[in-house]
């Protein structure tokens, strides 16, 4: 428990609060405690315990009654200055110089909640000074060009030009409404719960935000963002009392208590299906066959019913997630889509299941209602397999106990989870984060009646369901287009010259605005630490190199609470070049087709049941400070407890040597679902898919990378499924000579992160599994890659764009240098934020430096093309004149290290320890990049110039776009082409 926890005798002796509720979290190792703020009747939470690593949050219900986006745009609003903190973005300030752990706000369909979290106190304390008062003391009072700038606003240059839309979450929302799936996914929602706030659209429809006034957003703020109605969360290891009383004392006893009706209101159920039909954009001249979505939905009961709120999470595994899920496998071998996915979500007051056929036919339609219940009717019938049920359990209770969460601190997602009951019933704050009592109660009902009774409930015979269409139309994105520019003609046209030079210069104004910088006196006010409060030591690398059976191990050895990490990697630099696409198809096949003892449902089953997952990958280990020198590697990951190591080597062998490749049908299967996941990676990722494809015009491991996993990847995957019966042999002919060639002892490396009990527990293992490994002899390959310069601008349907550029600065003569990550914070969060995301409206700009000399600029759901490759070229001269001051560098410093010194699960150690190990990074190297960080100037910012002008130099540009604005840009690439 938490050394700064205070007696029970102590906190309700807190005067402002009331201890409404106290519980022991012993899962957690935590307490929980629920507070009353007596004066404005705020709720509080609480979990005290030994996390360093400290989470605070507030949010509000913000249940919106139309689809203009106003909670969305209030989110982005109130972290740009506020009472005690006017300068125009504090949380710009906080990203360039605070050393968080997280920094964020995010918009739900009926809430909206700011998190941060530090494991430095004085950070904390400054974090949750800023967030208070810019939730309840913003500036949008004040300056509406706040409004205009994160929401919409007309642009207008000259009494000659086009009148436009242009705003921050515009554009974001402009971008999410291109991607078919982010449009199913609302469509969902708002076809089961068309009379309730999940009806309309917080986040905001493109279509309806310019209806948006200024007064209805601030009257939205007004209503909703006051202590009455506010969620505030405390996390780790805090002094409960002292920060009780601060939050008090600062904030909360300025107000009194109001009558808010924020309540979230339940969709009465349906007495029929609700039929929805929507339409997508498609690139002109694209086929449009077999590209419609079905999706069939069904609302069940309140998130406040904990055994529904986990048993259809395991549910929703087994019938449709898990590889060889029968519904979902039902559905595939009826011919009904190409993909077959789900989504269960229980994060609102109604959770709802869809079940989505991907990449079909409209005309299919009764047939996939048919095929679904058919399909559990006879599940029904026959009864749940046990095992299935028990495996998916075991799956989901891995999880929770491992608790896990990557990069986002669990202090974090436990307080979202805690929201998915507290906003709706203030009784039942923890009765998800406890979930070990429901993992109980789920484990007896196994060969009960219970799961088929629920499918028979709120799916066989549940009237409040939905039936989405979402079909494409050729064109659609520019239709919409042009009747938004007529929209807009016909405004300019009822407008008098007189309010047409208005709103010129409501142009200029706000673009002043957005120009001037703030006062360095206002700046002065956000609070920031010092470099005395940075740890100067580099972090350590775990690495024991050690060897078994002949085969060399890199034990990481931290503690994981008995749980064992590995990697089994295998060099594959000898596989020739026209087979590395092949490697890619390899990694999604093993494990999810049938091997000779298990089918791939009994195969996934048995992972489940003995492991945390295994699952295999293509990677990457480039060289440090060498151009082009890169390790292609072939990686089986899992993940299982000490005692499960013996079962885990056994399904690893036996997915290795046992695997049927023959199967046709299920090739097929295979190849449609990787093109489909990569559709929807290409459409919700398209700055990352822009920025790579740049880099493998000129980087080999890049090039690599595009062919096992980017567009060129999808294109073979693509030519595979249309060739299908022409190539088939040739296919499995090559899979089978890759098992071949890649698992063989002398490729392999393991990589293991575990306690020194966890490594005697694998030695034992070693042996066994590299005799099995193949000696026959195969052919090896010394392959010479020579990337292509192609300068492609990619069209899609997009109503927004992904403009990527990048070069390699060693190329050109440079040197790595830890003062390239300093830059990489200016130009985030300064330079490229400045004149991409608060001038042009791109929602996402990014920039970064790499060891191996790759350098790269990006932006995210950007309306301009050239205007932000001409900002890109602009960059040399920004670098070469830069200035700051002491305080300035501090910020840009403190912020450089907190992106470094991001927190690390015991797996993570193990996976960054290992990359240091194949990229050649050592302790040494990490040192003396941390000291040129933390040593940072403004000369030696600038000295950086000639490396932003190589990399611009390189001439490298690949642009994800609209189809239209692609063509009118077309002199900037060397091809254009339809991405899809």
């Amino acid at each position: 428990m938490s050394k700064n926890i205070n007696s029970s005798k102590e906190l309700t002796d807190i005067p402002a609060y009331e201890l409404v509720m106290e519980e022991n979290l012993e899962e957690l190792k935590s307490l929980g405690l629920v507070f009353n703020h007596k004066k404005t009747g705020a709720r509080v939470i609480v979990l005290s315990n030994d996390d360093d690593n400290k989470v605070f949050s507030i949010g509000f219900r913000t249940p919106p009654a139309d689809s203009t986006g106003v909670a969305h745009i209030i989110e982005h609003s109130v972290l740009c200055g506020s009472k005690k903190f006017p300068a125009k973005d504090p949380f710009v300030e906080l990203v360039k110089g605070s050393l968080n752990t997280f920094l964020n706000a995010m918009t739900y369909p009926d809430k909206t909640i700011y998190p941060v979290a530090s494991y430095n106190e004085k950070d904390f304390k400054n974090l949750m000074e800023v967030y208070l008062d810019a939730v309840f003391y913003p500036n949008i009072y004040k300056r509406e060009e706040i409004f205009k700038q994160e929401g919409w606003h007309y642009e207008l240059e000259d009494l000659d030009g086009e009148i436009k839309y242009n705003g921050v979450v515009y554009n974001e929302m402009k971008g999410a409404f291109s991607s078919p799936e982010q449009l199913l996914y609302r469509l969902i929602q708002h076809s089961l719960y068309p009379d309730t706030a999940y009806g309309t659209e917080s986040g905001g429809n493109p279509d309806f935000i310019p209806d948006l006034t200024y007064e209805d957003y601030l009257d939205f703020h007004r209503k909703y963002y006051h202590p009455t109605n506010s969620y505030i969360y405390l996390y780790g290891d805090v002094d409960i009392e002292e920060k009780l009383n601060w939050i008090d004392k600062e904030y909360l006893m300025n107000f009194d208590k109001i009558t808010i009706d924020s309540a979230i209101h339940k969709q009465p159920p349906f007495v029929k299906v609700n039929e929805v039909t929507e339409y997508y954009s498609i690139a002109e001249g694209e086929s449009g066959e077999e590209k419609t979505y079905l999706s069939y939905n069904v609302s069940m009961g309140t998130s406040l019913e904990r055994e529904l709120y986990l048993a259809f999470q395991v549910l929703d595994y087994v019938l449709l997630d898990a590889p060889g899920a029968p519904l979902k496998q039902a559905l595939l071998d009826a011919g009904i889509g190409q993909d077959i996915i789900s989504s269960f979500d229980n994060g609102i007051l109604q959770p709802c299941l869809a079940i989505i056929a991907k990449n079909t036919d409209e005309d299919k339609k009764e047939r996939f209602l048919q095929v679904i219940k058919a399909t559990l009717d006879e599940i029904i019938s026959k009864g749940i397999d046990p095992k299935g049920l028990k495996a998916a359990i075991n799956y989901f209770e891995f999880k929770y106990r491992e608790a896990d969460f990557g990069a986002y601190p669990k202090g974090l997602m436990y307080g979202i989870q805690i929201l998915d009951s507290w906003l709706y019933d203030d009784g039942k704050p923890f009765i998800h984060i406890r979930a070990n009592e429901t993992f109980a109660f789920l484990k007896n009902q196994v060969g009960t009646r219970y799961f088929e009774d629920l499918i028979k409930e709120y799916i066989l015979e549940n009237p409040h369901a939905s039936l989405v269409v979402v079909k494409p139309k050729p064109g659609l994105t520019t239709r919409k287009e042009e009747d938004v520019k007529k929209k807009l003609s016909d405004y300019k046209a009822s407008l008098s010259k007189e309010e047409l030079l208005a709103l010129i210069e409501d142009t200029k104004n706000l673009k002043k605005y957005q120009e001037e910088p703030s006062s360095k006196e206002d700046i002065e006010k956000i609070p920031l630490l010092n470099r005395e409060d940075i740890e100067k030591k580099a972090r350590p690398i775990y690495n024991e190199e050690k060897e078994e059976a002949g085969i060399k191990v890199l034990h990481h050895n931290v503690f994981t609470n008995g749980i064992g990490y590995i990697k089994l990697l295998f060099n594959v630099k000898n596989i020739p070049q026209d087979k590395f696409s092949y490697l890619g198809l390899l990694s999604t096949m093993l494990g999810y087709v049938d091997t000779n003892k298990h089918s791939f449902l009994d195969f996934s089953n048995e992972v489940n049941i003995h492991t945390g997952g295994i699952h295999s990958t293509v990677s990457t280990y480039s060289q440090y400070g060498k151009l082009g020198e890169f390790t292609g590697m072939f990686e089986i990951k899992a993940k299982a407890l000490y005692e499960e190591l013996p079962s885990t080597f056994e399904l690893i062998n036996e997915m290795i040597h046992e695997t049927n490749l023959k199967d046709e049908k299920r090739l097929l299967e295979i190849l449609s679902e990787v093109r489909s996941r990569l559709q929807m990676k290409m459409n919700s990722s398209g700055h990352l898919i822009a920025a790579s494809r740049s880099t493998s015009y000129y980087s080999p491991s890049a090039y690599f990378d595009e062919l096992t996993s980017g567009i060129s990847f999808y294109r073979f995957i693509d030519d595979l499924i249309i060739n299908f019966e022409a190539k088939k042999t040739e296919v499995i002919q090559n899979l089978e000579e890759l098992v071949t060639c890649i698992f063989r002892k002398e490729n392999l490396l393991i990589s293991y992160t575990a306690d020194e009990e966890g490594y005697e527990a694998l030695v034992n293992q070693i042996t066994p599994f590299a005799e099995q490994l193949s000696t026959q002899p195969v052919e090896k390959y010394i392959n010479e890659i020579r990337p292509k310069m192609l300068n492609e601008g990619f069209k899609t349907s997009s109503q927004v764009q992904y403009v990527a550029r990048s070069g390699n600065f060693i190329r050109a003569g440079y040197e790595y240098t830890g003062a390239l990550k300093v830059l990489r914070v200016i130009l985030n969060y300064d330079y490229l934020w400045i004149n991409l995301r608060v001038k042009g409206g791109a929602y996402g700009c990014m920039s970064g430096f790499g060891y191996t000399g790759n350098g790269y600029f990006v932006s995210y759901r950007d309306p301009n093309l050239r205007e932000t490759n001409d900002i890109y070229a602009k960059t040399e001269q920004y670098v070469k004149n830069f200035n700051a001051d002491e305080r300035d560098m501090t910020k840009y410093i403190i912020g450089t290290i907190s992106g470094i010194d991001t927190p690390l699960t015991p797996s993570a150690k193990g996976t960054v320890s290992l990359s240091a190990y194949l990229s050649g990074i050592t302790e040494t190297q990490l040192q003396k990049e941390r000291d040129q960080i933390l040593s940072a100037d403004v000369e030696s910012i600038r000295a950086l110039s000639g490396i932003v002008k190589s990399i611009i130099d390189a001439g490298n540009i690949c642009v994800i776009g609209n189809e239209q604005k692609i063509e009118e840009n077309k002199d900037l690439f060397m091809e254009v082409k339809n991405l899809m």
